[in-house]
């Protein structure tokens, strides 16, 4: 599927080309992000949700569009209607170390760290008795 967003990203591109943040700003715009982040009902996302978002990443990594895109074939409609969550928790998951990201073309590509690769391994091998393990990293996350 194409983005729809393609055009859109090259109009701002191009608008703001040259514009840049000092790392102090970069900074001080994380933290504000992260204290409004500490307060989110994460437990109203499913642990099943989270285990297919970590699966989708385990062959290759994708980026936001693709993750959601596979999440909506398997039916899961969490994030219908409200896209932007998704990127919060991919970002979340970033600050847990369980996911990385990585800009190629214009796109931010998600993929399993290595503590993502052994976290699924895990609940591979245990199966439902993680299912707890995947409810706690999600209300963790925003820790």
């Amino acid at each position: 599927m194409d983005d729809p967003f393609y055009n859109l990203k090259d109009s701002i591109k191009k608008d703001f080309e040259g514009f840049s943040f000092s790392e102090e700003r970069k900074n001080a715009v994380k933290e504000t992000i992260r204290k409004k982040q500490s307060h989110l009902e994460l437990h109203s996302w499913k642990a099943e949700t989270l285990q297919n978002i970590l699966d989708s990443l385990q062959d290759t990594p994708k980026h936001g569009y693709e993750i959601s895109t596979q999440l909506f074939q398997k039916n899961e409609l969490i994030f219908k209607n409200n896209e932007g969550q998704l990127y919060i928790l991919l970002h979340l998951l970033e600050n847990k170390k369980i996911l990385s990201s990585k800009w190629i073309e214009d796109k931010k590509y998600y993929f399993l760290t290595a503590k993502g690769k052994k976290f699924v391994a895990t609940f591979e091998i245990r199966g439902s008795k993680q299912h707890g393990l995947l409810k706690n990293l999600v209300e963790e996350a925003s820790l």
